[in-house]
């Protein structure tokens, strides 16, 4: 069976140990930690003892985000990968994420490939490339990164499929997994409702079934071909008024990515929606009543 993770980016803006603690809570089988600036993502001793006191292994790390993280770790990404790298091996877990370089990180962008596969023989540990999505400035396409977006088309081991990210990108998530084959060794767990050709500007992270990435069909083709890799959710709960709702949000991704029954969560209307949707079935009671009194 695969291990289902979840990332403590979830429970953002709440803390680490929250996400310790809701995963345990909702039943999930580790979790993945997302390096913030927040120092407890960056400690081995306090991560580990957070893993012993709510029972979560620690499965993966995910290295900073530059954008959101840009002094963690000095400034150097080379470095920022190889500590990430060092904290995953500290802590027992087989993988780190990373995203694609910048273009313009010189020096790194143009060796990452290389820097990725040194840095997984030196510290024993997958780093896994994860697929990201084009930039768009006012209609026209920006080469943000380097050597692009599509880990698919690089020449790395292992490589990270996040389904928001294939959402905004266009691609298809099914497609992406058979063309990976046995390099795909990473999985996000969430769901994305369209690209950025088609008006989206943001990278959604919703439970999955709310969007149109065949997550479903995915998770049943690993599990088909024995796939021994981890599956990690990272889904937006910050909608969640409370700590049972975010369970329950929590609770239905791990039901998904186990492939149960779970009924979803029904979604809020907007007011206005909901005004229409209540004329329309003021309208179907009284077209139902004149059909009945016309008999």
């Amino acid at each position: 069976m695969m291990r289902i993770g979840m990332s403590t980016s979830c429970v953002y803006p709440l803390g680490v140990e929250e996400g310790f603690r809701c995963a345990s809570l909702a039943g999930y089988d580790g979790v993945e930690v997302m390096v913030t600036r927040d120092e407890v993502t960056q400690s081995p001793d306090t991560l580990l003892a957070l893993s012993e006191k709510y029972g979560m292994p620690i499965l993966s790390i995910h290295a900073p985000v530059l954008l959101l993280t840009h002094f963690v770790w000095g400034r150097d990404p080379k470095v920022k990968l190889e500590k990430s790298a060092d904290l995953a091996r500290a802590v027992g877990a087989s993988a780190v994420v990373v995203h694609p370089p910048f273009r313009w990180q010189s020096g790194y962008a143009e060796n990452f490939l290389r820097i990725v596969q040194e840095t997984t023989e030196t510290y024993g540990v997958e780093i896994a490339v994860e697929n990201m999505f084009p930039w768009k400035v006012k209609g026209s396409s920006l080469a943000a990164y380097s050597p692009g977006w599509d880990p698919v088309v690089m020449d790395c081991a292992a490589v990270t499929l996040d389904f928001s990210h294939a959402a905004l990108s266009g691609r298809d998530s099914l497609e992406m997994a058979e063309a990976l084959g046995p390099r795909l060794r990473h999985v996000h767990l969430c769901d994305g409702s369209g690209s950025l050709d088609e008006g989206r500007v943001f990278d959604e992270h919703l439970l999955p079934g709310y969007g149109g990435q065949p997550v479903q069909e995915v998770l049943a083709f690993l599990s088909a071909n024995d796939w021994d890799g981890s599956v990690v959710a990272e889904v937006n709960t910050r909608k969640a008024k409370t700590e049972e709702e975010r369970l329950r949000m929590l609770r239905e991704t791990l039901a998904f990515g186990r492939q149960e029954a779970w009924e979803q969560t029904p979604k809020p209307l907007k007011k206005r929606t909901q005004k229409k949707a209540e004329k329309a079935d003021r309208k179907a009671v009284k077209a139902r009543a004149r059909d009945a009194s016309n008999k």
